[in-house]
């Protein structure tokens, strides 16, 4: 990973809930552009020295449209899946809730999906397969969800009936 000055940095959280960070590139002591580089955090004003590992995105200064101090902040947004899980008699049912969304989209907060599997009366007992199987159904029941919604928020936006590719 290379970076120059002026450069935007923007990089996942370490842990499960956490921020999304991004800053400009203030420093880069080597001069072919490799690491650290000393990074002007935006949302704390605070300067580091940043070893950017595979969690982080550098957006050339020329792509983010203006560079240094002027530069405006990436959108850094955090959405929380919650899967929750019942199992009884060989039976597994999987609830899946988007549980943090965009504030501008209170609705999407709201989007719940359900998925179900059942053990074939043959099979040993293995109660793992079974939330695999019902949390990865109300998984692609949500994604699906979320997908839908972003098609009525297209039209209500722009007049026109939206589709979303997959």
């Amino acid at each position: 990973m290379k970076a120059s000055v002026g450069d935007r940095i923007v990089t996942a959280a370490g842990v499960v809930g956490g921020a999304v960070r991004d800053g400009v590139v203030v420093e880069c002591p080597h001069g072919d552009g490799s690491p650290p580089f000393r990074v002007r955090w935006s949302d704390t004003g605070e300067e580091t020295l940043v070893f950017p590992g595979p969690d982080s995105l550098v957006q050339p200064a020329d792509e983010a449209g203006t560079a240094g101090d002027d530069a405006r902040p990436a959108r850094a947004v955090v959405w929380q899946v919650q899967v929750a899980l019942v199992e009884s008699a060989g039976s597994t049912t999987a609830e899946a809730v988007l549980v943090a969304g965009p504030a501008e989209h209170a609705d999407v907060g709201a989007l719940r999906a359900v998925g179900h599997a059942r053990k074939d009366p043959h099979d040993a007992e293995v109660p793992v397969i079974g939330d695999e199987v019902a949390a990865g159904r109300a998984l692609r029941r949500l994604a699906d969800a979320l997908l839908g919604q972003a098609e009525s928020d297209i039209a209500a936006a722009t007049g026109h009936e939206g589709h979303v590719h997959t």
